[in-house]
């Protein structure tokens, strides 16, 4: 043989050694801080674990910056992300590609991809941007179900107390828009405004009826919704940015487990807004341990 083509094979078989050991390297998984964030990170963590890919667990890393620049950074290796939040990344903040699920999706995933080498696989079917919740034995009564509904019962003299943060009410991208798109108007009188902005402050205020409050601010996917007899009213028109939840991972961690979009996407398929919901549920109003709820759910995709 050869010095250069001993060379060239030593080459070779370190190649191969290196994408062995590439390959055999945990995905180090993160997610936010919040409550949201533990129940994905826990179902991402433990659907590839059982797909016998080694993890490490960085759930519960941080806020969106802090979990964003650790995947750019290569400190993480993928964490679940909303769509909407590419407009902050690409500095697109009011532009109406974000209020479509299909081209938000479609712009983030090109764009990250080119620019950062980070790929975004097929989101869940549900949003957690702003809305409107009503109590539910309102929406029963008036049978609504989305904001035109609500709209319609306003302007006929339905009583209404919306309780919020004094950012969703003033805001042009919260209450204004949704008055404006739907034709409404809410006077001081039908409005609490809520000194710390917490939704959890505003759904139990609408849920207790304290103060003649019978409607909240709220996110969609909003732990406490169902326990509190809430229903969020449908915003039809997209007035919202779409915050669709998908798995978010650098290009290099896909290219040593190709699997993994194949493994995670029957779990986010099962993630519709009701389901997201009822996880969340689970974790903030009764306590139960996130990875114990990701478990138990993913459990229930195996059953016949």
């Amino acid at each position: 043989m050869t010095l250069r083509r001993f060379l060239n094979a030593g080459l070779i078989a370190l190649s191969l050694l290196a994408g062995v050991a590439r390959a055999a390297d945990p995905v180090v998984v993160a997610s936010k801080a919040d409550t949201e964030g533990a129940v994905l990170g826990s179902l991402i963590q433990l659907a590839l674990e059982g797909a016998g890919i080694p993890t490490m667990n960085r759930i519960g890393l941080g806020d969106t910056d802090a979990v964003r620049s650790a995947l750019l950074e290569g400190e993480i290796d993928l964490y679940p992300e909303y769509t909407g939040n590419g407009a902050r990344f690409f500095d697109m903040i009011g532009n109406p590609i974000w209020m479509n699920r299909t081209a938000s999706y479609a712009f983030v995933r090109e764009h990250d991809l080119v620019a950062n080498g980070i790929v975004w696989l097929e989101p869940a079917d549900a949003d957690n941007s702003w809305a409107i919740s009503v109590r539910g034995d309102l929406a029963r009564e008036q049978d609504l179900h989305t904001l035109a509904d609500l709209a319609h019962y306003l302007n006929g003299g339905g009583h209404f107390k919306l309780a919020a943060s004094r950012e969703f009410v003033e805001s042009r991208s919260a209450l204004p828009a949704f008055q404006w798109a739907y034709g409404f108007d809410l006077g001081p009188d039908q409005l609490e405004i809520m000194p710390d902005g917490d939704t959890a402050a505003t759904m139990h205020a609408a849920a207790s009826g304290e103060g003649g409050v019978n409607a909240a601010m709220a996110y969609g996917t909003d732990a406490g919704l169902k326990s509190l007899d809430l229903r969020i009213m449908t915003d039809t028109q997209g007035v919202q940015p779409v915050y669709q939840p998908a798995a978010t991972l650098r290009r290099d961690v896909l290219d040593a487990y190709p699997q993994i979009p194949a493994v995670l996407q029957p779990v986010f398929a099962a993630l519709n807004q009701e389901v997201l919901q009822q996880l969340n549920e689970e974790v903030a109003i009764e306590a139960l341990d996130a990875h114990q709820v990701a478990e138990r759910f993913l459990a229930s995709l195996r059953s016949p």
